[in-house]
């Protein structure tokens, strides 16, 4: 029933072919947006509970209502701005950084039934779609007329491009295994009766560790998290801004953080694909099973992440360049030949 509801070749879809990308986008923009808020809380608490400290308390029951006060509190709040800036992109930038994070949801498959887009090279889409909000995050800061905030600028792009070579590998070699540039068929390429031991993070294990600390590189998360520069006392490339435009900026960053986290999941621990090798529902039930599964895993990668925030201490900017170049990069290219030779044993080549 859910698989014909929601299947695009529906046959109300094919009277208004506009009609199923739309439906796609709003459900995808409400996850999105619904996602957000849940992490900004969970990030805040958990925080918290790690570092022995209070975290949000007082608006709602435990907090819970303060995502949502932060929320209120951006949106009618003035929206202030130096004189001396350049208006056009300086108010394009947090549309660029923002977009293309949204737009890229629609790339990741929530279940086997609910494909908002089906792209053979959805994963070559992705790649382009989240190297983006680069360019608008050089833009945030160039265009503030702050010169700390180019200094974070300049730091986050180049960190985001060093990381995204090691990364960009990482793909390459779980698209040679999995034959597929499509995320779906990647996953679905997983599927085995061994449930999690069919998974690529064991045949690619030095794949998966780079993909992720590249990860966090990209998401501008501790220990590379050095746009924010202590010494500065700044927040970096998005000093300058407030109201909705720190909004979407800052609704893009943790967008951001569960966008990878799931394309993670999708690369190297199956996506939607259950653990245990089989569902527990019956078929019809089938994708919320599998949506089920799929933001469990994510939301224990997004916990690590934020595990590692509360541990680690922040690199140096030299070390973070030089870790990337020779130790990251060497790895990319062992775990692609890696990929290469599990290939040529399964007689594909």
């Amino acid at each position: 029933m859910i698989n014909s509801l929601i299947h695009p070749n529906n046959e109300l879809f094919s009277q208004f072919p506009l009609l199923y990308p739309l439906i796609c986008f709003i459900i995808t923009s409400a996850i999105v947006i619904f996602a957000v808020l849940v992490l900004v809380y969970v990030e805040r608490r958990a925080l918290a509970l790690f570092t022995l400290r209070y975290g949000p308390n007082r608006t709602g029951k435990e907090g819970i209502l303060q995502p949502v006060a932060d929320a209120i509190k951006l949106l009618i709040k003035g929206d202030l701005a130096p004189k001396e800036r350049r208006k056009f992109l300086f108010f394009a930038a947090p549309i660029m950084v923002f977009c293309p994070v949204l737009t890229a949801f629609c790339l990741v498959p929530f279940n086997n039934a609910f494909l908002q887009t089906d792209f053979n090279i959805s994963l070559v889409l992705f790649s382009a779609l989240v190297s983006i909000p680069v360019t608008g995050i050089f833009l945030a800061g160039f265009s503030s007329n702050n010169k700390y905030s180019l200094i974070g600028a300049v730091r986050s792009v180049a960190q985001a491009l060093s990381f995204e070579i090691p990364m960009g590998i990482c793909i390459l070699a779980v698209s040679f295994v999995s034959g597929s540039l499509n995320i779906n068929e990647i996953i679905q390429a997983q599927s085995s009766s061994f449930g999690l031991f069919g998974w690529y993070f064991l045949p690619l294990f030095i794949g998966t560790i780079i993909f992720f600390i590249s990860s966090l590189a990209l998401l501008n998360r501790t220990p590379f998290d050095l746009s924010e520069a202590e010494s500065e006392l700044i927040s970096g490339y998005n000093t300058e801004y407030s109201g909705m435009k720190f909004a979407l900026l800052f609704i893009a960053e943790y967008a951001l953080l569960f966008l990878v986290s799931m394309v993670f999941v999708s690369l190297f621990f199956g996506g939607y694909l259950s653990p245990f090798g089989a569902y527990v529902l019956p078929e019809n039930l089938q994708p919320i099973e599998q949506t089920f599964w799929l933001l469990v895993k994510t939301f224990i990668v997004i916990l690590f992440i934020i595990l590692i925030r509360a541990a680690l201490p922040r690199l140096r900017y030299d070390r973070l360049l030089e870790f990337s170049y020779k130790v990251l990069l060497p790895l990319s290219l062992i775990n692609l030949n890696a990929a290469i030779l599990i290939l040529y044993f399964k007689g594909s080549m």
